[in-house]
């Protein structure tokens, strides 16, 4: 009589009820942008000057300046670096002041954000501040998120120099007058005293990580 192997039994399913369920890896929401109004009139208090000073400084009239103290419009990238350093300090002094990170680590989602506008008032760049605040900080670090056809609205100069990386989109960089087309892997590095200015000619959001040294953006 020949005998036969049993074949092994599969593996029972457990029941309904106590079946696994897999959970997916959600990341933080980015925080939301942070109304900077309020800090820049503190910086021109502080400095004493009047609004019609700082417009006359800056090259804008004193409406504008009234609007983007109250939060009722947003100052493209280039008046705001306008504004920051006329009121001697940087972009880096409005994002929230007790941001300090734990253990030296910003995490996702927690990491303040600022608008720039653009045409019309409207969003046009978005900057993610990556180096929590610190006295002795020797660089500023932002991700500059440009949305489709935003940009610094005109060319920017100030002491230092500057490093960028594309994450993705499109980059029109333009570094002392020459246009450099950008794509994601893409990187640059200039001195800050030439004249730049960006702008993202596609139809999708572009991210650039951009490092400043010493941070006087």
């Amino acid at each position: 009589m020949t005998k036969t192997s049993a074949k092994p039994l599969p593996p029972k399913s457990p029941p309904a009820g106590m079946r696994r369920k897999r959970v997916a890896t959600v990341a933080p929401a980015p925080a939301a942008p942070m109304a900077i109004g309020a800090r820049l009139r503190h910086a021109r208090l502080v400095k004493g000057l009047l609004i019609k000073q700082l417009a006359e400084r800056v090259g804008v009239s004193i409406s504008l300046i009234s609007k983007y103290e109250n939060d009722k419009l947003l100052p493209p990238l280039t008046v705001l670096h306008g504004l920051v350093t006329e009121l001697e300090t940087n972009i880096g002094a409005l994002f929230e002041p007790n941001w300090s990170g734990v253990e030296y680590i910003a995490r996702a989602g927690v990491r303040p954000r600022i608008s720039a506008g653009g045409e019309k008032g409207t969003a046009s760049v978005m900057l993610e501040r990556l180096v929590p605040n610190g006295k002795g900080h020797l660089l500023q670090g932002n991700i500059h998120i440009v949305a489709p056809g935003g940009g610094s609205m005109g060319p920017m100069r100030h002491e230092g120099d500057e490093f960028g990386y594309v994450l993705e989109g499109r980059l029109a960089l333009s570094i002392d007058e020459v246009v450099h087309d950008l794509g994601p892997g893409d990187s640059f590095a200039f001195p800050s005293n030439l004249a730049h200015t960006y702008r993202n000619p596609g139809k999708l959001v572009t991210r650039v990580i951009w490092i400043n040294t010493p941070p006087t953006f």
